[in-house]
């Protein structure tokens, strides 16, 4: 059993998650570092050893229910009860609702939404018991606010912020914090992981849209936040003595969000999310 606080990080092997795992262990806390392929962990360890720190990498793939849950009672049964769960998986489809299929709808809510969802059950009757446990999920600013070609990871990182709002009040009345954090565009290699299965082809109506869209995109990525930045937020979301529901990465995020959430006919995110297709 660890003497140290544990905290488990999903999504390390690159971008957020890897950097957010390097500093909570910088912070003094026992990181459980998971991915899918700890084979591409590499990054992880030369980043904790440039940073002198140590950590565990374990298998977790937020899609399989079973093995996830396998992992977090392993990692109870060898280090102690997780103290910090980070929520920080995302991969995202391109592709507008006519042209992305039921699969393709399952699969952005499996691992941007239900698998989140199911690691979080997992670890509130623990942190229930004990009064105290922090839960962070890395959603987006695409969490509060929508993007055109992003249906379904907009539609999955809405349902995880509504998932953990209304979770948010009740988990406080045992101690137990609940937040997001928005980032807008970072330095990571989540545009090399995006899913093009719907990429249209000559013929496809929305072809010159996406296409216009993907350089709105690629312009908007050099005017990203560098993701040691961002992972900074996410630490200070589950270590800080004040904590709140809603955090922003950047001047970017905040700006989006803010619009967004005080947007209340719709209009001022619409004509914005327009301008993307110009």
């Amino acid at each position: 059993m660890s003497n140290r606080k544990i905290a488990l990080v999903t999504g390390t092997s690159s971008g957020i998650g890897l950097h957010t795992a390097v500093g909570l262990a910088r912070e003094g806390f026992h990181v459980v570092a998971t991915m899918r392929d700890p084979g591409r962990a590499d990054r992880l360890r030369a980043e904790a050893a440039d940073q002198g720190v140590d950590l565990t990498i374990r298998k977790l793939d937020v899609t399989d229910r079973d093995g996830a849950r396998a992992c977090l009672d392993e990692v109870a049964a060898d280090f102690g009860p997780i103290a910090i769960l980070v929520n920080n998986v995302g991969q995202a489809v391109v592709g507008t609702l006519e042209q992305i299929d039921d699969d393709a709808l399952q699969q952005q809510l499996e691992v941007n939404f239900l698998g989140a969802a199911a690691l979080t059950r997992h670890v509130l009757p623990s942190m229930r018991k004990s009064g105290a446990g922090r839960i962070v999920s890395v959603s987006s600013e695409g969490g509060a606010v929508g993007q055109p070609f992003l249906d379904g990871y907009i539609a999955a990182k809405f349902a995880l912020e509504g998932l953990m709002q209304s979770l948010a009040p009740v988990a406080a009345r045992f101690g137990v914090v609940v937040s997001v954090v928005e980032p807008a565009a970072v330095t990571t290699d989540f545009v090399d992981n995006v899913d093009n299965r719907a990429f249209p082809g000559p013929d496809d109506p929305y072809r010159d849209l996406v296409e216009k869209y993907l350089q709105s995109a690629v312009d908007n990525l050099t005017r990203a936040q560098p993701v040691r930045e961002a992972a900074a937020v996410v630490i200070e979301a589950a270590t800080t003595r004040t904590p709140r529901f809603r955090w922003q990465t950047s001047e970017a995020a905040a700006a989006s969000v803010g619009r967004s959430l005080a947007d209340l006919d719709g209009s001022a995110v619409i004509a914005a999310m327009s301008t993307w297709l110009d």
